[in-house]
């Protein structure tokens, strides 16, 4: 059996941790009083973030991280102009959390949860035309796919099942979007399996009591496999693609493995037989090969909440968004892009 089918197939894996030497993270753009948290590289090199509504007068949604570094709002400002106020309206993001370029379309998963004062309307995905620079579509989850306090995080594009894999944070739980008929549906909801493990993270000493569900989210295509894990949890799960479907929460959680335990990550994506996770308590970003085995990839203070990645041409692109330190007022912050060469095989 080839060692990456070894690496799915498996159960709980009790790894060894090795360091090959921290590489060095270059920092590729940084924004003053705007928290960014997820952030995407396009087939082609140009790079996106977002800003989630947890504040009032947010600058952008989602920005395009121009040659000079500057932040400008995307695809216009228009789609932008609800984010500053909160202003619940169809036709601009509202609460966007995370941004994800596949192909040529960025997707753009919105909570709907401004503050997390609860969902306002249906979350949705706004689908963006990148060659054209112009909202395509906007896919909207169906009423049984979230919950009133549901926070809908992170989404994977699955080519081979023409659906979208989602986490919910707020309401543990995973979400998958049908793009063959435009259905939608939970799985795993509120199941232990997607629920935080611990209500307190040590982040480099300083203590972080929100709860945070089923987070971070990667998907193997070669394998068909999707990961998950909870941000306030140290297990990572993996369930394959074809025992996703709309049954009881039983039925599923017998076609979940636990993978291996891991420190708490937010930022979570696989590539090439590898695993890339974050380690937010000891602020490092990782990565997990398929002999189970936890390597370093940056430390250090290039690391400071590692919140989501993102790989471009053989580096791994992640957002700082320093949540721990983050308060009601961080105009005096600097949020960071970084990007670090992936390690060598």
């Amino acid at each position: 059996m080839a060692l990456k089918q070894i690496f799915f197939t498996m159960g709980l894996a009790f790894f060894s941790t090795h360091s090959l030497g921290a590489q060095t993270a270059q920092k590729l753009a940084s924004i003053k009083g705007t928290q960014i948290t997820g952030v995407t590289v396009s087939d082609t090199g140009d790079v996106f973030v977002n800003a989630p509504t947890w504040r009032n007068g947010v600058e952008f949604a989602v920005a395009k991280i121009s040659d000079t570094g500057h932040f400008d709002a995307y695809p216009n400002k228009q789609l932008n102009s609800c984010v500053a106020s909160a202003r619940v309206s169809d036709d601009c993001f509202l609460a966007v959390q995370s941004v994800v370029a596949h192909k040529d379309k960025l997707y753009v998963l919105d909570t709907r949860n401004p503050q997390f004062k609860g969902v306002k309307d249906s979350p949705r995905i706004f689908v963006i035309n990148l060659e054209m620079n112009k909202l395509e579509s906007v896919l909207t989850l169906s009423s049984s796919a979230y919950h009133s306090d549901s926070y809908i995080n992170d989404l994977r594009v699955d080519d081979k099942t023409n659906r979208i894999y989602m986490t919910d944070s707020g309401h543990a739980g995973l979400v998958i979007y049908n793009l063959d008929d435009n259905s939608s549906y939970r799985i795993l909801d509120n199941h232990p399996f997607t629920r935080a493990e611990t209500s307190t993270l040590n982040i480099a000493g300083k203590l972080f009591t929100n709860t945070v569900h089923s987070d971070g989210l990667a998907l193997d295509s070669q394998h068909d496999t999707v990961y998950f894990h909870a941000l306030s949890g140290y297990t990572l799960y993996a369930i394959k693609t074809d025992d996703i479907k709309p049954i009881s929460n039983d039925k599923i959680a017998s076609k979940v493995r636990k993978v291996a335990t891991t420190g708490a990550p937010d930022g979570l994506i696989y590539h090439d037989g590898i695993l890339y996770l974050a380690d937010l308590e000891k602020q490092l970003v990782q990565y997990l090969t398929p002999d189970f085995t936890l390597h370093t990839l940056v430390d250090g203070d290039a690391v400071n909440w590692a919140d989501t990645f993102s790989i471009h041409n053989v580096s791994l692109y992640y957002t700082n968004s320093k949540i721990q330190d983050a308060g009601s007022d961080v105009s005096q912050m600097e949020f960071e892009v970084y990007k670090v060469a992936l390690p060598s095989r």
